[in-house]
């Protein structure tokens, strides 16, 4: 049985930063493609941050040279380094698994961790 479980949410005021944690158990983690998404009230689902098991890394636009994506194989566990965090970036946060040759056919999603940014 595949879970990823999320952790590290929480409130935290503008500027400041919070690491988010994707645990992983039940796929090979180190062959995936692990990706954080974030989906705030009223709006769709969007990718915030990607990682291959080559380490290349891809980011929204909206967080670039903010947030930092990682990944520990031995821990099977992903990351998300959030800093000068904003308002706009309030949301609920996923952990994603996808398998680099079945697509999205193979998703994984986790139970989603709440982010609030607020004064």
């Amino acid at each position: 049985q595949v879970q990823l479980v999320e952790s590290g949410g929480g409130l935290v005021q503008p500027g400041g930063s919070l690491r988010l944690s994707c645990a992983a158990s039940g796929i090979i983690f180190s062959i995936y493609t692990m990706g954080w998404y974030r989906q705030a009230p009223g709006k769709q689902r969007e990718l915030v941050a990607a990682i291959t098991s080559g380490t290349d890394t891809n980011y929204a636009d909206s967080v670039k040279g903010r947030f930092t994506i990682s990944r520990d194989n031995a821990k099977n566990t992903a990351y998300l380094q959030m800093n000068n965090l904003e308002p706009e970036d309030t949301a609920v946060y996923y952990c994603n698994a996808r398998h680099p040759l079945l697509g999205v056919r193979s998703d994984y999603w986790g139970q989603g961790t709440q982010v609030t940014v607020s004064s």
